[in-house]
């Protein structure tokens, strides 16, 4: 009688087999180094980004702050937009041009300076619906509290011509005061208000 065939047994799980290859540690190695530099793709890349990403947001957010926190009026033209929408024709030959923009939930303000020949303030004035004889001598038309968000002060010895000029609602009503001193030289100052 013949024994009974045993099926065939795997071998033990802590059998040694043979050793790898030298070609399968390359290849293990290889792995791990692709792998590694996935990774630092999919990480490094990103954190890169969002490193410069952050620090560009900085900057921007300073220079917004700085114009936004501009408390005095500065050199430098208002864009077109803002000339349009607070209804400021700057004529373009104009020096010493400067501006100042503020804004709350209430009312929104462009405060401009300029100096222009006799011939620009008349067809300013004009632009915005007036003319000089509807100007008042001796009257500075901006508001005290105003003067001191621009930084404007009104020297006696100065000759102010003034007028005031209002619309209905959405458009901008307009506080115009002229410094006549030079009349070759005109000094022009314009707070424009709208209420969003």
């Amino acid at each position: 009688m013949n024994p009974p065939t045993l099926p065939h047994q795997a071998s033990a799980p802590d059998a040694e087999g043979p050793p790898p290859t030298a070609e399968d540690r390359r290849h293990v190695v290889k792995r791990r180094w692709i792998t590694a530099i996935i990774i630092l793709l999919l990480v490094g890349v990103p954190a890169g980004y969002l490193a410069v990403s952050t620090q560009q947001s900085r900057e921007s957010g300073r220079d917004k702050a700085a114009r936004v926190g501009a408390s005095k009026v500065r050199p430098g033209w208002p864009s077109k937009v803002q000339r349009s929408i607070y209804e400021v024709p700057i004529p373009p030959k104009a020096w010493r041009v400067g501006f100042l923009e503020t804004n709350n939930w209430r009312t929104s303000r462009l405060f401009t300076q300029f100096a222009v020949t006799p011939e620009d303030l008349d067809a300013f004035l004009t632009a915005v619906g007036t003319s000089r004889a509807a100007l008042n001598a001796g009257e500075v038309a901006i508001s005290p509290h105003d003067s001191e968000v621009a930084g404007w002060s009104w020297s006696p010895k100065s000759l102010w011509y003034g007028t005031s000029l209002e619309q209905a609602d959405p458009r901008p009503g307009r506080d115009i005061t002229v410094d006549l001193t030079n009349p070759e030289k005109p000094r022009v100052y314009v707070v424009s208000t709208t209420t969003p």
